[in-house]
């Protein structure tokens, strides 16, 4: 059988450059060609317009770009664009252009599917097909600050991996991309403007405050009691709060940087002072906010937004307490492209 072709974007600089010298070409033609896939975010060897049709050749011979593919655009009546994205093996993931009127953000997808259990997330139903590469998840955000540039006429200001998949389960890959998307090579973009989203496995928290990652860290918790919390995120069973807690307490002693929880109010599931109170303590371990979150239906009934009284009570608890705490309205909901949505409705 015919040996596949390799990825060009599974290379480093370094990698490129030491392949055009044993060709018997110049270094530097390797750094020609690194800039164009990045920098330039080209999918084709022909758009390496300032290299010679030889040597374009020579690349095609050798190797392929597997880019991604907006298979599918939909925009909601609110301004949200939600994009399914074709992989190179025909797989799908969604990711989401969120626009306000101060700035554009990017929602990606780290994974095919997911890996943890969450009951009231879609995503979370299907399986996990596979980690997604870091030219994969690159693609999606350079795809968004196109859209964000010609239907918002602005670049793209933040980037927030909240789509399919768990970012920390797919470790290696994310802060590679994170890597690229943040270089004067590649994006050029702040780390500050990211935020990787979590449901919180501790270990790898760890690993992020250790490698001193300058992203935004963000916890679904939904619960800050153990019974209700392994109900709905069953991985809490293996990953329990006061293992969460001490890995939190780990980031922010390492980063100083604080913390976002991400927080749906359900009816008859965490929607009591109890619950409140369980939540208020939580955040006193580190300097925190909180994101009161809407809730969006998958379809199943399980799980139904809580009358406004309780998010008014949790609101009003928290600011009490001297916690920071936002309530947000979802957007994209006419289009499945809300928390929790992606891939619930996907053609």
């Amino acid at each position: 059988m015919k040996d596949r072709k390799k990825d060009i974007r599974a290379l480093t600089k370094k990698q490129l450059q030491e392949f055009f010298v044993s060709e018997g070409d110049k270094s530097f033609r390797g750094t020609q060609v690194y800039e164009w896939l990045w920098n330039k975010a080209v999918h084709s060897f022909d758009d390496m317009t300032n290299i010679s049709k030889e040597t374009r050749q020579m690349l095609k011979d050798n190797f392929v770009i597997n880019h991604i593919r907006v298979d599918r655009m939909q925009r909601s009546s609110d301004g949200t664009i939600k994009n399914a994205v074709k992989l190179h093996d025909a797989l799908t993931v969604e990711s989401v252009l969120i626009p306000t009127k101060t700035r554009t953000t990017a929602c990606v997808s780290s994974q095919v599917g997911c890996s943890l259990d969450c009951q009231f997330c879609a995503t979370a139903k299907l399986k996990r097909m596979r980690n997604l590469n870091p030219d994969e998840i690159y693609d999606q955000v350079v795809a968004i600050d196109n859209e964000s540039r010609l239907y918002f006429d602005r670049p793209l200001s933040n980037i927030v991996f909240m789509g399919m998949g768990e970012p920390l389960m797919n470790y290696n890959n994310v802060m590679k991309a994170v890597e690229k998307i943040t270089s004067p090579e590649g994006l050029g973009m702040s780390p500050k403007r990211i935020t990787i989203s979590t449901s919180g496995v501790p270990k790898m928290i760890k690993k992020l405050a250790d490698d001193e990652a300058k992203i935004k860290l963000a916890v679904s918790l939904h619960s800050a009691r153990n019974e209700v919390r392994t109900k709905i995120m069953p991985f809490n069973e293996t990953f329990p709060l006061e293992d969460l807690k001490e890995a939190l307490e780990y980031w922010y002693s390492k980063t100083k940087s604080r913390i976002t929880y991400e927080y749906i109010v359900w009816k008859d599931i965490n929607d009591t002072r109890e619950d409140a109170q369980a939540l208020v303590r939580f955040c006193k371990y580190v300097p925190c906010k909180v994101n009161l979150i809407e809730y969006n239906p998958i379809d199943d009934g399980n799980f139904q937004q809580a009358a406004s009284e309780a998010t008014n009570m949790y609101q009003d608890m928290l600011e009490r307490n001297g916690i920071t705490v936002t309530v947000r309205r979802s957007r994209g909901k006419d289009i499945d492209a809300a928390c929790g949505q992606l891939a619930n409705k996907s053609a």
